[in-house]
């Protein structure tokens, strides 16, 4: 199905390169806006994820810093932001050492649990980056009281994975394999 493309990367300063995370970055950001009536249900993990596996590291760090500093433009930018970015970071980091080497072996319904998984992570690392303006004494607190918003995050990615990915990775994947065959 898809094949990591192991040492050839496109660069990110390529109109394809650049384009795809712009495209990506608009609907992941278009996405969150118009959900965001729904707590903590939106398809920035899926697509966080998906350019991970498909593109990398760099282009999942990316995509993630992105459509959080664009999407909290409009919806509230704060002291939250750069923990959210961390935790999405932290998704990259481990959608990119764990996940891509084995993706392409593993069936759509592990991914999604996988991408349900990280609504969780998410939801735990934010936690952890509100420890400067709450203290460490607050942290349980904090964490437990964010439990229900973290599971409709992770019930949401879940759905959104299962629903996008069969429909955007053929997509995204015969963009890319044209990219690099044309390099």
């Amino acid at each position: 199905m898809l094949h990591n493309h192991g040492s050839r990367k496109a660069p990110i300063s390529s109109v394809k390169s650049i384009t795809l995370l712009a495209i990506l970055s608009a609907l992941a950001v278009a996405g969150r806006i118009a959900l965001s009536f729904i707590a903590n249900v939106q398809p920035v993990t899926t697509f966080v994820i998906l350019m991970t596996l498909l593109m990398g590291f760099r282009y999942g760090v990316l995509l993630a810093g992105m459509v959080m500093i664009l999407s909290n433009l409009i919806l509230g930018f704060g002291i939250w932001t750069l923990p959210q970015i961390i935790a999405y970071c932290a998704i990259v980091v481990v959608t990119s050492i764990f996940i891509r080497p084995v993706f392409s072996k593993l069936p759509l319904v592990v991914m999604a649990l996988y991408a349900g998984f990280t609504g969780l992570l998410y939801g735990f690392i934010n936690s952890l980056g509100q420890i400067p303006l709450y203290g460490a004494t607050y942290f349980l607190t904090y964490y437990l009281a964010g439990i229900p918003y973290d599971i409709m995050h992770a019930i949401g990615n879940f759905v959104f994975y299962l629903v996008l990915a069969p429909l955007l990775l053929p997509l995204l994947h015969k963009l890319i394999n044209q990219h690099f065959d044309k390099s």
